[in-house]
C-alpha cells in the first residue's frame, strides 16, 4: 500500500480534504492521526511520522478485514503480506497465497541416514500433539545474539518456543553457531529473527499457523518472503545447504525445500 492509497482512504472516510498526490503533508498527519484515534490505536509521542504513517496502513488493513497483526508502524512480514493481499483486492487479482500454495515444487530432502528424526506431527494433528495454541512455551537462550528483522536495532537473546521442540531446536542454532561464524551469519541472514510464537490464522486462510504453537521459526523475512524461490530465496542458495540439513537431521521442515515458497520458514511438523 502507497501513501496515495492511503490518502484515498482518508479522503473517502472524509478525515482529508486536501489533494491527493502520494505526499504526506501536515494535513495529511491531522488526518493520520485522527483516523489512528478513531481506530483507539495507541500512538506513542515518539513515533515519527513515518511510523504513524505505516500504522494507519495496517490499520487500513484490519479494517477491511486483513490479518495484519499488531498495528505498531513496523514494516514486519506480516505487515508485508498484509499489504500484498490489501492491492491484490484492490487490482481484483487472486491473493498471493493461492499461488504460493498451489505451486509444485520437488519433495523435501529426506535426512541423512542414522539422523535422528523426532516424531513430529503432521499439521493437521499438532493440537493433539502440542495442546492448545500459545501454551506450554518457555524461552530458548540462543547460543548467538539474533535482531529483529523488522527492526535490525533490536537484539534479542531469547524468545519463546513451544517445549516440546525447545531442546531439538536449541540443537539445532547450537549448530549453526559452530557451522557459521558471525560474519557468515550476518551475510545469509541466520541473524536476522522473523518470529517464533505468533498466535494468528496462516495468511490467506482460516487454519491456525504453526506459529500459534511457537512450532516454527522465520530467518530473515526481506529476502525470503511468501512467494520466495529457489532463484530469489537467499536461504535457496547453496551455501544454505548446511543450515536446512541441520534442522532436517532433527526432523523439522522447510517449506522452501518442501514446496518451494516462503523460504524464511522451518516448521517441526509434516505436510
Amino acid at each position: 500500500m502507497d501513501d496515495l492509497e492511503l490518502q484515498r482512504h482518508l479522503k473517502d472516510l472524509r478525515l482529508f480534504s486536501g489533494s491527493v498526490d502520494g505526499t504526506l503533508n501536515a494535513d495529511s498527519f491531522v488526518a493520520i492521526d485522527a483516523f489512528l484515534n478513531f481506530g483507539s490505536v495507541n500512538v506513542p509521542r515518539s513515533w515519527s511520522r513515518a511510523r504513524r504513517a505505516l500504522a494507519a496502513k495496517q490499520l487500513v488493513c484490519r479494517q477491511n478485514g486483513i490479518d495484519v497483526g499488531a498495528i505498531d508502524g513496523l514494516m514486519g512480514p506480516q505487515t508485508a503480506f498484509a499489504f500484498e493481499v490489501y492491492e491484490a483486492r484492490q487490482q481484483g487479482k487472486p491473493e498471493p497465497i493461492v499461488a504460493a500454495r498451489n505451486r509444485r515444487a520437488p519433495t523435501a530432502p529426506s535426512p541423512a541416514p542414522g539422523a535422528m528424526v523426532p516424531p513430529w506431527p503432521r499439521q493437521a494433528g499438532v493440537e493433539a500433539f502440542y495442546g492448545a495454541i500459545g501454551d506450554n512455551q518457555i524461552g530458548l537462550d540462543l547460543p548467538y545474539p539474533m535482531r529483529i528483522a523488522w527492526d535490525t536495532s533490536k537484539v534479542i537473546r531469547r524468545f519463546p518456543i513451544h517445549e516440546k521442540v525447545h531442546d531439538s531446536a536449541q540443537r539445532c542454532l547450537e549448530q549453526i553457531a559452530k557451522k557459521y561464524n558471525g560474519s557468515a551469519r550476518s551475510e545469509l541472514g541466520l541473524d536476522l529473527f522473523g518470529g517464533c510464537l505468533n498466535v494468528r490464522r496462516m495468511r490467506g486462510g482460516s487454519a491456525w499457523s504453526m506459529h500459534s504453537w511457537g512450532i516454527a521459526i522465520d530467518f530473515d523475512p526481506t529476502r525470503n518472503s511468501l512467494h520466495s524461490n529457489r532463484n530469489n530465496a537467499r536461504l535457496a542458495q547453496p551455501d544454505c545447504n548446511a543450515f536446512w540439513e541441520i534442522w532436517e537431521a532433527e526432523g523439522w521442515l522447510s517449506l522452501g525445500r518442501a514446496r518451494n515458497f516462503d523460504w524464511m520458514h522451518v516448521q517441526a511438523a509434516h505436510l
